[in-house]
């Protein structure tokens, strides 16, 4: 029997299924562990969805890298929030996810054996996508500092090696629900400038951002165009988890490198889901007044574990808690909640040191009603703990 390719030597599996799996018993348990939301998505784009089903022209592989009208319309909404033109033409590629996109970028944009710089904590998908695509992460700690998450900017400078290719991030970043700051950026784009890297950018949750912070838009900085490959999709900001559909928008030099990678990993998109997609972009999408939502339901989290050693969101859906502070580890604190009605997925191997420390509590998917019930319920997972 032939060995585990090397690829695959630190990739392991999600928790999130087993953690998923155990909480659907009980219809009572808070559902913490995953990335979802019960807010609906834009109306637009359901009905656009429904009117698209059993039409010839949506039932198609072609156009191999996506219809234009869906692609003008995600140039359309990029340019509206960061005043930076994309040729719809020449310049974006829909795909069949956020998913692939983003493995696209780091195979069109890397060899085996580059090095990219993530953070710990990320999203387990980014750090374990460098990876399926032959490349070295270099991980940047995040730090609890006055009550937010701050980059380590020395380590960030110490991280950038002679194969290092690109910086990988978010903003806001999940799992932590941190957002960089001017400093942060600066640093950030002056090591991509100096260094000729490329960002590759998830704008997953660009616009979910609390208590009156700016949307910020990296390749709207100065030089930063023709250095950042901007990966998007619908799936949080319009709530549209299930239409399996995102894009790529980047400088028309990398485009045919992109292009080609994408028909070969993803194919092409859904028309049905080009017709969704399309519709929300170009409607009211809902998101402010779902922000709002996310936000209350963020503040009632924070409230119900004041005491506790968390970080409160600064965007996104999600924000972490440190068990080890508690003096458990985070699986052990993950299986003491579902006994007490709480789902909630441990970060292992979302990152480094850092991350390996960390609850995930997802706020998107349980009404503030609902979230109160939190601190009574983690009080007493954690008396059962201390009990032995």
């Amino acid at each position: 029997m032939r060995t585990r390719p090397e690829r695959l030597r630190d990739v392991h599996g999600f928790t999130i299924d087993r953690v998923a799996a155990a909480a659907e018993a009980d219809p009572d348990m808070l559902r913490l562990e995953n990335l979802d939301t019960d807010l609906r998505p834009p109306a637009a784009a359901i009905v656009a969805t429904r009117d698209t089903v059993g039409r010839d022209e949506a039932n198609s592989y072609l156009p191999f890298t996506g219809q234009l009208g869906a692609a003008r319309a995600v140039a359309g909404h990029i340019e509206r929030r960061s005043g930076v033109a994309y040729d719809p033409e020449r310049e974006i590629v829909l795909t069949t996810s956020e998913g692939d996109a983003l493995l696209d970028a780091l195979l069109a944009l890397s060899d085996p054996g580059d090095e990219v710089i993530l953070t710990d904590p990320t999203y387990a998908g980014m750090l374990n996508r460098v990876r399926l695509a032959g490349c070295v992460p270099r991980l940047v700690p995040m730090a609890r500092a006055s009550g937010a998450w701050r980059m380590d900017l020395d380590a960030l400078a110490a991280a950038a090696g002679p194969r290092t290719r690109a910086l990988f991030l978010q903003n806001p970043s999940f799992p932590t629900g941190y957002l960089l700051n001017a400093a942060e950026w600066e640093a950030v784009t002056r090591l991509c400038l100096e260094r000729d890297l490329w960002l590759i950018y998830w704008s997953f949750m660009e616009g979910i951002v609390y208590d009156g912070a700016a949307v910020v838009c990296p390749q709207a900085f100065e030089d930063m165009r023709e250095r950042t490959v901007v990966v998007g999709a619908p799936s949080a900001e319009q709530r549209m988890i299930g239409w399996r559909i995102g894009w790529i928008a980047a400088p028309a030099a990398v485009m045919p490198d992109l292009s080609v990678v994408h028909i070969y990993n993803g194919i092409t998109p859904g028309g049905i889901a080009q017709a969704g997609l399309a519709a929300a972009l170009t409607a009211d999408d809902g998101l402010a007044g779902c922000v709002a939502e996310w936000q209350r339901r963020r503040d009632t989290v924070c409230s119900q574990l004041a005491e506790m050693p968390t970080v409160p969101a600064a965007g996104g859906w999600s924000q972490v808690l440190d068990t080890r502070e508690l003096g458990f580890a985070p699986g052990e604190v993950s299986d003491a909640l579902l006994g007490h009605g709480v789902a909630a997925t441990a970060m292992t191997g979302w990152g480094g040191d850092v991350a390996d420390r960390q609850l995930r509590i997802v706020f998107s998917n349980e009404p503030a009603e609902r979230l109160a019930l939190l601190g009574d319920r983690f009080s007493a997972a954690l008396a059962d703990l201390r009990r032995g």
